[in-house]
């Protein structure tokens, strides 16, 4: 199977076409069946409900998605009945749309779900400017309403009752296919012709995209009563699988090493092509077993393969070693030789997802509660409500943003803009206004190309397919492709959105060309709205928050740092314990490389030190990938006692230092109380060849403490 075939086969069987064809389907059916039964407008609103309805189902565990779907409803027969009433006059339909647009984004304080249940009240008022009800038939359509969303809801908890395991299934499929990229962009280290700097930018970028798929599996796994007290072998499977998914991660994670160097001594002999070959194909064979776990078909493997490969690999570097091509010291090609062997071991035990054998006793009744200390827990508390009414809440000040932008939007529809579908500015700036400027003017380009594109591709489509029957397949293609990108791709979506609405419209009776011209005006007048809203009004700038970012990452790398101190000084750290500081680290790493990165799409003039930040990321993630490998070693070695000697515990203590004093540049406030490491248990034994090469790693480790620590002072002043 070759690359392009696995990605076809991840869309197919992913949870994003799953759901892209779930929202067409509830959005369709009512509009089409009562449409041939002479009821088109009653199975329109029908579809309508649908379609806020949906906005909330976003993936998660079934009791967070049904809970979100059922406080829309609630919402939207409430927005539904107060929309009726206050269209009753200009005045009185503005101040319902100044209140609506503040309080429904203030629920962006409970998380992202609770701030999508607003968005989605939020759409139900905007789309009901097209038409408002008379008072007198405002119940019988807000029970339309209401209707269309308990028609999606109940497509989409059937589908779960029927196959409850399926998005787990697909989540992680799809966290091992990131992770399995990020294993490729490791083998472009051992590739002379590339730029470290870039190869590091692009490393970093997926690192991203890998700790917020392990997010969204975790959050699934564990938050999931069925799956997390693991009754079933499929559960319990699903669970083991993750776990091995996330030790591999820190595997490929510490393979560290000075790349510059390793490319200047063994650049010119070919073994560092040989490497990257055999990263490349182990990264093939893990993308593999995603698509595998994803489609819930089972994957032969090529373990043999792998490790013959390895073996030849291996054989190659003896060579070497022996002559003197690699200038006697193969000490890092070993190294990395190590460190692929249990990268091979790990993806083998991946393929364990599909052994019939696997046990089939439960485990201790205290399991399930050590799953929920690696999810956050969000309580829905009033008082969070009132704790952020300030304008130091970044919430609050996205409200009031919204509510300005909205206000604007419609004042310029009703004065200024009398187009059939002038609500159209009010949903585009609803839809493009973020609460960050740097997402903000990227959702406002995307959005104005892809209008322009879709508009381009619809009327390709009614000049060139002059068949009904053509036409409406064509719609309901683009419908799935719209609805199967909103979350990854969102150019995608808006192209294929803006193209089936054309084509809806003209099934409708209306001209191309005044709905294509309506919609480009329209897009363009919110996109300007929302772009200035976020640029001018309380804007939130990315290097504003990326001090917040770099302590994040600086404690829970300090905090790593520390329980390597402790299994030095021979105190035992429990595998939870360990893997919840693990888990801070990658986050927090993650966080930090993704506001940097919407830091470089801002203006330059409010970037802050990016230089100094790139490297500051890059530090961060060489020493969190060092502190690891350290750490692995150590836990390789249990129970025996690693020798400390008191050069390894002098460097140790200095990286702790610099970290320390890092972290009071950058957040002085939030810098904690210098700790004093703990003292070698009495019973250490002392190893000279394991302290030579002890010494050689923490002295590593100080001199990146130091490096960042030197960076922090630019960064600081």
């Amino acid at each position: 199977m070759n690359h392009q075939t696995r990605r076809l086969r991840y869309f197919f069987s992913g949870q994003n076409f799953s759901d892209g064809v779930r929202i067409t389907v509830s959005i369709l059916l009512p509009a089409v069946l009562l449409g041939q039964w002479g009821h088109f407008a009653e199975g329109l609103s029908i579809s309508t409900g649908a379609v806020c309805v949906s906005v909330t189902d976003t993936p998660g565990p079934a009791a967070h998605r049904r809970n979100g779907m059922l406080a829309a409803l609630v919402l939207v027969g409430t927005t539904a009945l107060l929309t009726s009433v206050a269209a009753l006059n200009v005045w009185t339909l503005a101040l319902e749309i100044g209140v609506l647009s503040f309080g429904l984004t203030m629920l962006l304080v409970w998380g992202a779900r609770a701030g999508a249940v607003g968005t989605a009240a939020l759409l139900n008022v905007v789309l009901l400017l097209a038409h408002p009800p008379a008072l007198a038939d405002a119940p019988f359509h807000a029970g339309l309403l209401l209707l269309g969303g308990i028609w999606y809801a109940g497509l989409a908890m059937v589908a779960y009752q029927v196959r409850p395991y399926r998005p787990a299934q697909q989540a992680l499929g799809e966290c091992i296919h990131a992770l399995a990229r990020f294993l490729d962009l490791k083998a472009k280290f051992y590739n002379t012709a590339t730029a470290l700097d870039e190869d590091y930018r692009q490393l970093v970028a997926q690192q991203i995209v890998v700790n917020e798929k392990q997010e969204a599996v975790r959050d699934l796994l564990f938050r999931t009563r069925q799956i997390v007290n693991e009754t079933t072998t499929t559960g319990r499977r699903l669970v083991l699988t993750f776990v091995e998914t996330v030790d591999l991660y820190e595997r490929i994670t510490v393979g560290y090493y000075d790349y510059s160097a390793v490319r200047e001594s063994f650049g010119t002999t070919g073994i560092l092509d040989d490497v990257a070959r055999l990263i490349r194909h182990v990264a093939t064979e893990l993308d593999h077993l995603g698509v595998a776990i994803q489609t819930n078909h089972a994957h032969p493997g090529t373990g043999p393969v792998l490790t013959a490969e390895w073996d030849r690999l291996q054989a190659r570097i003896s060579a070497l070693e022996a002559s003197s091509a690699g200038n006697g010291n193969t000490l890092v090609l070993k190294k990395i030789l190590v460190n692929l062997r249990d990268i091979i071991r790990r993806v083998g035990n991946i393929r364990r997802y599909f052994d019939e054998a696997l046990s089939a006793a439960a485990p201790a009744a205290s399991r399930a509660a050590e799953h929920t200390q690696f999810v956050a827990r969000q309580e829905i508390e009033l008082r969070a409500l009132g704790q952020n009414f300030t304008m130091k809440s970044a919430v609050f000040r996205h409200a009031v943003r919204m509510m300005v932008a909205c206000l604007v939007a419609y004042a310029v529809a009703e004065t200024l803009w009398h187009g059939q579908h002038n609500y159209w500015i009010l949903m585009t700036v609803t839809i493009m206004l973020k609460p960050g400027f740097s997402l903000t003017r990227q959702r406002n380009t995307e959005r104005i190309i892809g209008t322009l594109a879709g508009g381009a591709l619809g009327g390709l489509i009614l000049w060139a397919v002059p068949w009904p029957e053509a036409r409406f397949a064509i719609l309901v293609v683009f419908m799935v492709v719209a609805y199967s990108f909103q979350r990854t791709v969102y150019l995608v979506t808006v192209v294929f959105l803006t193209a089936y609405l054309l084509i809806m419209f003209r099934f409708l009776g209306l001209s191309y060309l005044g709905v294509a011209q309506e919609r480009i005006i329209d897009t363009l007048m919110g996109c300007a709205i929302a772009f200035s809203a976020g640029y001018f009004l309380f804007p939130s700038w990315e290097s504003e928050q990326l001090t917040d970012y770099m302590a994040a990452a600086l404690r829970a790398n300090l905090a790593y740092l520390r329980q390597l101190a402790d299994r030095l000084a021979g105190r035992p750290l429990t595998a939870n314990e360990y893997r919840l500081l693990r888990k801070n680290v990658y986050v927090s790493g993650a966080n930090l490389a993704a506001a940097f990165q919407r830091m470089l799409t801002e203006p330059k003039s409010k970037q802050h030190h990016p230089t100094e930040t790139h490297e500051f990321v890059v530090l961060n993630h060489i020493l969190s990938s060092n502190i690891a490998a350290l750490t692995g070693t150590l836990r390789e070695a249990a129970p025996a006692v690693p020798p400390f000697p008191p050069d390894s515990r002098r460097a140790l203590t200095s990286a702790v230092a610099a970290l320390s004093k890092s972290l009071a540049r950058i957040a002085p406030a939030s810098a904690p109380p210098a700790v004093e490491l703990a003292a070698p248990e009495p019973n250490i034994s002392v190893a000279a060849a394991d302290d030579k090469l002890l010494l050689e790693q923490l002295t590593f480790l100080q001199k990146v403490s130091g490096d960042i620590g030197k960076v922090t002072e630019v960064l600081a002043g």
